[in-house]
C-alpha cells in the first residue's frame, strides 16, 4: 500500500467508513491554485465535499469566492464566512422563498444563482424585490451537454436583457459549463473547450456592445478548468470541484489532471465464501452507484480484483489474492465517482502523519439545513 494512505491504527475506525488524507487534500488543493495561476480566478464546487473544515482550508489559502448546487451548500458556505456564493441551480418552486430567506438571513452574503427561462426570472425579480432585497443572477449557457441553459442567440440576448432590467436582479455574467468535455487526450478536450469559450466570448462582446454590463464568466468544471485557466481574460473564474478530493473515474477520465485520490473507504472482509472470493462490507448504499456494476470502485493492494456482485450492504471480489485475507482484515478502497459517496457519509475521518485527528461532519449532504 503507497505510504501516504498509511493508517497507523484502523482498529479505532468503523466500516465502512469515509476517509480523508489531509496532506492529499491540501496537495490538491496547492496544485487548483497553481494551474489556476491565482486563487483569486477560483471559484470551486463544493459539491464533491459538503464540509465546513475543507472551506476553511480553501480560505485559508486566499480562495474567497464559492459554488454551490443546493441551498444547503450554499448555507453551509454562508456559515463558514464565505461572503461569495454561487448557486448553480435554476431556482424554482419554495427554493426561490428559501433564496429571500438566505438573504435576510445572511445580510453579508452576495448570492448569485442561475437561469435559462424567463418565467422562474419573473417570480425570482418579484420575490426578491418585495423583500428588499437583491441577488445576483448568472445567464446558464447550454455549451452542449443539454441538461440546461440556453444556447448562445438571439433568445439567450433577449433573457440575458430580462435579467438586467428585472427589478431586485444584478445581472452578473453567464455560466459557462461544459460536463460533456470528457476527451481523454488534453489537446482533443482543448480544442473543444476552446470552441465554446469563442462563441460564448463572442457572445459577451455583443452583450457588452448592446451596453449590458457582463462582470463574470464562471467557467468548466474539473476537467476543463486547466483550459480554461490558460486564456486571459479578467472575466473568467473557474470552478473545479472534483479534483479537491479526486477519484479513480477522473484519474482514467483525465490522465493529464496531476491530483491524487485523498478520499477513500475503510472497509472490512466480513466473508470469505471460497478461496478466490472475499465478501467485504461495502455495499452501494456506501459508495456511489452511479457507475455500472463491477466498475464502481478500486483496490489499491488488489488492483486486479473483480468486482463480482453488490448488493445494498455487501461487496463480494474475486481475487486470487482472497486466501490472504480473513475476516477482521482491512482494506482501503477508491470510490470511482468521489462526489456522490461523500454525501453518503454524516462524517469522515481525517487522517495526518497515519493518526486520526477529527471528524468532519459531511454538513450539506442534507437538502436542507435550517432554510
Amino acid at each position: 500500500m503507497d505510504a501516504r494512505y498509511l493508517i497507523l491504527d484502523k482498529n479505532e475506525i468503523p466500516s465502512p467508513s469515509l476517509i480523508v488524507f489531509e496532506e492529499l487534500l491540501l496537495k490538491n488543493l496547492d496544485k487548483m491554485i497553481e494551474i489556476a495561476g491565482t486563487p483569486d480566478r477560483l471559484r470551486p464546487h463544493c459539491k464533491t465535499h459538503k464540509m465546513r473544515e475543507v472551506i476553511e482550508l480553501e480560505m485559508k489559502l486566499g480562495i474567497r469566492k464559492h459554488k454551490a448546487a443546493t441551498l444547503a451548500e450554499a448555507e453551509m458556505l454562508a456559515l463558514a464566512g464565505v461572503c461569495d456564493v454561487f448557486l448553480a441551480y435554476n431556482l424554482v418552486g419554495p427554493n426561490i422563498s428559501r433564496a429571500v430567506k438566505f438573504l435576510e438571513r445572511f445580510p453579508q452574503v452576495t448570492l448569485g444563482v442561475t437561469c435559462d427561462h424567463p418565467a422562474p426570472l419573473a417570480t425570482l425579480s418579484s420575490a426578491v424585490n418585495a423583500a428588499e432585497k437583491r441577488i445576483d443572477v448568472f445567464l446558464d449557457i447550454d455549451s452542449g451537454q443539454h441538461r440546461t441553459g440556453v444556447p448562445v442567440g438571439e433568445q439567450a440576448k433577449e433573457l440575458y436583457r430580462k435579467i438586467s432590467s428585472s427589478p431586485g436582479i444584478n445581472a452578473a455574467g453567464i455560466h459557462l459549463y461544459d460536463g460533456q468535455n470528457h476527451q481523454k487526450e488534453l489537446n482533443d478536450r482543448t480544442q473543444a473547450v476552446m470552441s465554446i469559450w469563442q462563441q460564448v466570448a463572442s457572445f459577451r462582446d455583443e452583450l457588452l456592445a448592446a451596453g449590458l454590463a457582463v462582470p463574470k464568466i464562471v467557467c468548466g468544471g474539473t476537467g476543463s478548468f486547466p483550459v480554461f485557466a490558460k486564456i486571459d481574460d479578467s472575466s473568467i473564474e473557474l470552478s473545479p470541484g472534483t479534483c479537491v478530493f479526486h477519484d479513480i473515474g477522473y484519474s482514467e477520465l483525465f490522465p493529464d489532471l496531476e491530483f491524487v485520490p485523498a478520499q477513500m473507504i475503510l472497509t472490512r472482509v466480513i466473508s470469505r465464501p471460497a478461496d478466490d472470493l472475499m465478501t467485504l462490507d461495502l455495499g452501494y448504499k456506501a459508495c456511489a452507484a452511479d457507475r455500472p456494476a463491477g466498475r464502481r470502485l478500486f483496490f489499491p493492494e488488489l488492483p486486479d480484483a473483480e468486482e463480482a456482485l453488490q448488493n445494498e450492504e455487501h461487496l463480494v471480489l474475486r481475487t486470487p489474492l482472497a486466501k490472504d485475507f480473513e475476516p477482521g482484515d482491512a482494506l482501503l478502497a477508491v470510490a470511482r465517482h468521489a462526489c456522490p459517496t461523500s454525501a453518503m457519509y454524516q462524517h469522515a475521518y481525517v487522517i495526518r502523519n497515519g493518526k486520526q485527528v477529527g471528524l468532519w461532519n459531511v454538513v450539506a449532504r442534507d437538502r436542507q439545513l435550517t432554510i
